[in-house]
């Protein structure tokens, strides 16, 4: 037991270190957040600090550039999402909001680390669920620390259609997430798969 959730936490704590660092380069590329401060401590300060109220369309942090890498599909551009994933629940009050959240999140940590330690160490059948639940977790972890250090997830990606049809802006911990439940997806046909071949009469 111990073995495995070492190694779902390690995953987990990979996903939220890479999530944040990406998220700390973003927001000194894309805003003015880290004009001016010069040491790495001042600008953790900053990004995890309280941070300024509302002021700039909407967002706490002054945009100051964003970046397209396909005029047709996709640009790095600085977002905030006070909601959940893909902006569910941004009309709530803040104080429901966050109570929401706070209970989403540590329901998900206990779920995830119960079925994962359901799983089987070596099983070969369970291995999409052996790396998607990590994902997840981390993916769900690194949002929510964003949320309890400033009450909102900073997202940075923008998928677009030729800018007819926008996907909603999201981030490495949201990708992970989608990636992970979509191996979860994956695990679950592979294993109903696997017992209509082995069931009586087949």
């Amino acid at each position: 037991m111990k073995k495995k959730l070492t190694m779902l936490f390690a995953i987990a704590l990979a996903v939220v270190v890479v999530d944040q660092a990406v998220k700390f380069w973003m927001v000194g590329e894309l805003t003015s957040r880290f004009d001016g401060l010069q040491t790495v401590g001042a600008r953790l300060q900053a990004l995890y600090g309280v941070p300024p109220p509302e002021g700039f369309d909407g967002l706490h942090y002054r945009p100051k550039r964003s970046f397209t890498l396909s005029a047709d599909y996709l640009r790095i551009r600085y977002a905030e999402n006070t909601g959940a994933a893909f902006g569910l629940f941004r009309t709530l009050p803040p104080p429901a909001r966050g109570l929401l959240f706070h209970l989403v999140s540590l329901g998900a940590v206990v779920l995830i680390t119960v079925y994962y330690l359901r799983l089987s160490s070596t099983a070969p059948e369970e291995r999409f669920a052996r790396i998607g639940l990590p994902l997840v977790l981390g993916g769900a972890l690194g949002n929510y620390l964003d949320r309890l250090a400033r009450g909102f997830v900073i997202d940075f990606i923008e998928a677009h259609w030729h800018d007819r049809a926008t996907w909603p802006s999201f981030n490495v911990a949201d990708s992970c997430i989608v990636v992970g439940v979509g191996l979860l997806l994956l695990d679950g046909l592979l294993r109903r798969e696997s017992k209509v071949e082995v069931s009586p009469g087949s």
